[in-house]
């Protein structure tokens, strides 16, 4: 079983008690760190958001159903009032526990179903290509993200394609997605679509830029349609920890999105890459 099904697993298992990501660490067999980060750009959700979506969208069940006592389902849901209860409930569903005990109705709910996500890391995964690349400097936009709300991703590539002609100092190929800092427990990330430049580049005022240091990235191939990225993801979450590399806590996830790739169509070269800490061993992809 893979280190998400792992924590997938877990989750619905013990989501009624107090899940702590030190915990499902210990289970997987993965960092904290690492954990966090591959589960968030496996599944869409944080660690923290899954429970909490979780235990709301059953408590929102219960009381679809009829259940007489919201204090009673506040405590089985993990929460010790029933004023704490009401505001992650709102926060969630946008109505009140008791808006839905009224309507009897769980429907047009922004519901959190069980995930599966077996099946997903079956998927065949070829040995990376890991070199030294680097320093890359990018421009591009930038934009926060909520967590899970990554089909809104494609209207910022919408509005960066069409930027790009004009760039000036336009180095190396392709396209990056340069997913980046994503604090524990936070429900927000920021996302760039960018390419890159050369040091000298005159970059627009109303474009971002990034530096990344030279490093050691292991560039993984996705085979398939771009809206199946997650299950290359998911895969990588347990081929990194199976052979001792260990992901690096800086912008260490990108998308490259070849000069084959299609827009349009979402068919074309596609590669995830992984920055992986200096002290890692990394092994030539030819001995794999």
């Amino acid at each position: 079983m893979s280190a998400i099904a792992r924590t997938l697993w877990f989750i619905e298992s013990h989501y009624r008690e107090d899940v702590c990501l030190d915990d499902l660490a210990a289970i997987t067999g993965v960092s904290r760190f690492y954990l966090s980060r591959i589960f968030s750009m496996a599944t869409g959700y944080t660690v923290s958001g899954y429970v909490r979506g979780r235990r709301l969208t059953e408590a929102a069940r219960a009381l679809a159903a009829g259940a007489p006592d919201i204090l009673q389902v506040a405590l089985e849901a993990g929460y010790s009032s029933h004023e704490a209860f009401t505001r992650a409930f709102r926060g969630q569903f946008g109505m009140t526990p008791e808006d839905v005990r009224r309507r009897r109705t769980v429907e047009s709910l922004n519901l959190v179903e069980a995930m599966r996500m077996e099946a997903a890391t079956k998927i065949t995964l070829d040995p990376p290509r890991v070199e030294r690349i680097g320093p890359m400097r990018l421009a591009g936009l930038r934009k926060r993200f909520a967590m899970g709300s990554s089909a809104e991703i494609p209207a910022l590539w919408q509005q960066f394609g069409p930027m790009i002609p004009t760039l000036t100092g336009l180095a190396g190929s392709g396209t990056f997605g340069v997913v980046g800092e994503m604090p524990e427990g936070c429900e927000e990330f920021d996302y760039m679509a960018a390419v890159q430049v050369t040091e000298t580049a005159d970059i627009p005022p109303d474009l971002a830029t990034l530096r990344l240091p030279a490093r050691t990235w292991a560039r993984f191939a996705h085979k398939g349609h771009v809206t199946t990225i997650r299950e290359t993801c998911a895969a990588i979450g347990d081929y990194l920890p199976a052979r001792q590399l260990e992901q690096g806590d800086s912008y260490s996830f990108l998308e490259w999105y070849g000069p084959d790739f299609d827009a349009r169509t979402g068919n074309g070269t596609i590669e995830i890459w992984i920055g992986l800490k200096d002290q890692a061993l990394v092994e030539p992809a030819s001995t794999r």
